[in-house]
């Protein structure tokens, strides 16, 4: 059962989209505007969120080491989104964590994490439909340019916390 969240009814209100996949005219071109950001759980759309770009992030509080780590993506010209960058604000989350193996670089100025780095060029992770786990300890939040952060641990229940994103185009 869901937990009671205002933030789904004034998302949904936002975005309500008729279902199907995410079509592009022109897979070589760029993303186009008008996209969503679609969360469901077992088949019930919870919200949508417009992508006005090409990026988005979920952060999560991470449950071995309990600070935040952030996963970046960017919406490929296909309709995929592709793991760009892993950020965290304690180096071992990368390091030991996501054992990736490029070298973790100080974030910059601006950056909402302490460190970044590159995943793993040998495993891209890519998805047309991603699955996390939303509980009340990983704090799992959905970061979209321009809209609000959508806490996605308060749209579900720990005993079945699962939620999918996935992109649609807005008709």
């Amino acid at each position: 059962m869901r937990k009671p969240a205002v933030v789904v009814v004034s998302l949904a209100c936002l975005g309500m989209l008729a279902g199907g996949g995410f079509a592009f005219a022109d897979p070589a071109g760029p993303t186009p505007q008008g996209a969503s950001l679609i969360i469901t759980h077992d088949d019930d759309e919870l919200a949508s969120v417009p992508l006005p770009g090409n990026s988005f992030s979920v952060s999560y509080r991470n449950s071995l080491y309990g600070t935040l780590a952030e996963e970046r993506y960017t919406v490929e010209p296909n309709g995929t989104y592709l793991l760009d960058q892993i950020a965290a604000d304690q180096l071992a989350v990368l390091e030991e964590y996501y054992a990736v193996p490029g070298v973790p670089m100080a974030a910059g100025a601006s950056d909402s994490r302490n460190w970044v780095v590159e995943p793993d060029p040998a495993r891209p992770a890519a998805f047309e439909k991603l699955s996390l786990a939303a509980t009340d300890l990983g704090q799992r939040t959905l970061h979209v340019p321009g809209a609000p952060p959508l806490e996605l641990w308060t749209l579900v229940d720990d005993s079945n916390p699962f939620v999918e994103l996935h992109l649609e185009e807005t008709p």
